[in-house]
């Protein structure tokens, strides 16, 4: 007597959308992997924040203790006129120069080490390569901005207690601190964009580092109001306008128009960067 021999299930052919998003998934987790093994990424972390939350704390504690010294009285004008812009900007401008560098290592290492050509080795392509890359650095950089800015917050709005009342609830407050994550986020991707540019690691910091502080002193010396057009338009000064709770006197942009316009510069930048990515050799 013959045995039945059991069916054998015939196999289901992938779709070619679920073998998409597997191939993102496995994509995303190589760079993920590639990001958290570099060394200079958690130095640059770690640097974020305690330059942030360090020189906030520095800052409010002797603003408090000379709150009623010499000459006091127009910094503590400009204190009160918009608290969170004034708590939030000493420590988290000085941190932005750690987003700097490490935004422009997260693509000149690879560079540098050779790194790039298997990447491209293995994905051909290239442009997802660039997006997986922009998107788990964004992801990173979102979650960790955002611990910095409430971190400062809540330290700097604690130190000044006894002279200035500030709270979440207030008008405009949530949106400054929250928007200040948001805003560091993307300038690590705009020197994310500036290091897939230029590919040179120095070269890259100094630029990227040279926007942030050089360029806005420079338009500043230019004569009327052609200086304060083009510094209200350079990428950090409009990005920086979301820190402010209350949209201030002379101003060309709001808040989040001021925001826009710095996504858009580092839009630009990620664009060029991916056309240059396809056509120049590793």
């Amino acid at each position: 007597m013959t045995s039945a021999v059991p069916a054998t299930p015939a196999l289901r052919p992938t779709s070619p959308q679920a073998s998409r998003l597997a191939d993102a998934g496995h994509l995303l987790q190589s760079e993920w992997t590639k990001i958290r093994t570099v060394r200079s990424t958690v130095w640059s972390l770690l640097a974020l924040i305690v330059v942030s939350v360090g020189f906030t704390a520095l800052f409010a504690a002797l603003t408090a203790a000379n709150w009623n010294g010499p000459q006091a009285a127009p910094r503590d004008a400009t204190i009160l006129a918009d608290p969170v812009s004034s708590v939030l900007g000493t420590g988290i401008g000085l941190g932005q120069l750690a987003i700097c560098v490490l935004g422009a290592l997260i693509m000149t290492t690879e560079y540098s080490t050779g790194v790039i050509r298997a990447s491209l080795l293995a994905v051909p392509t290239r442009i997802p390569m660039l997006a997986a890359k922009a998107a788990v650095f964004a992801a990173l950089i979102l979650v960790v901005g955002e611990i910095v800015t409430f971190g400062s917050y809540f330290v700097g709005s604690a130190l000044l207690r006894s002279h200035v009342t500030l709270s979440l609830s207030q008008p405009g407050v949530a949106r400054a601190v929250i928007g200040t994550g948001l805003a560091l986020t993307v300038l690590g991707l705009f020197a994310m964009a500036i290091g897939a540019l230029i590919r040179h690691t120095a070269g890259a910091i100094a630029t990227a580092i040279g926007v942030v502080l050089v360029l806005p002193i420079l338009s500043g010396l230019l004569p009327g109001s052609w200086g304060a057009h083009l510094n209200a338009y350079l990428p950090e000064q409009a990005g920086g306008l979301i820190d402010q709770a209350h949209e201030q006197a002379g101003n060309l942009l709001s808040p989040w128009q001021g925001f826009g316009v710095f996504c858009l510069w580092t839009a630009v930048l990620l664009v060029a960067a991916g056309y240059l990515l396809r056509r120049r050799d590793a």
